[in-house]
């Protein structure tokens, strides 16, 4: 599929082209990536009702009450857990 017709399958770089939802979307820790399947929202209250085929960012996203930010996590120093 290209991009035009998805707008999930725009690149996470460009911002250009991508709405505020969709933005949103990209960056929250309840995005199921691609690689797992359909692209879609994976929060255990959004999956139910929106599905995982045809997810609509613009429809759940702007106002999303369980939006997380997704955080890269941060490299732990081995001699901080010594056992």
């Amino acid at each position: 599929m290209s991009s035009m017709s998805d707008p999930l399958n725009v690149p996470a770089g460009d911002t250009s082209t991508q709405s505020a939802a969709i933005q949103k979307f990209k960056s929250c820790r309840w995005r199921r990536p691609p690689e797992d399947g359909p692209e879609c929202c994976g929060h255990r209250d959004v999956l139910p009702m929106a599905g995982t085929t045809g997810f609509d960012a613009e429809a759940w996203c702007p106002d999303c009450a369980f939006y997380k930010l997704r955080r890269t996590p941060k490299k732990r120093d081995p001699d901080e857990y010594r056992y």
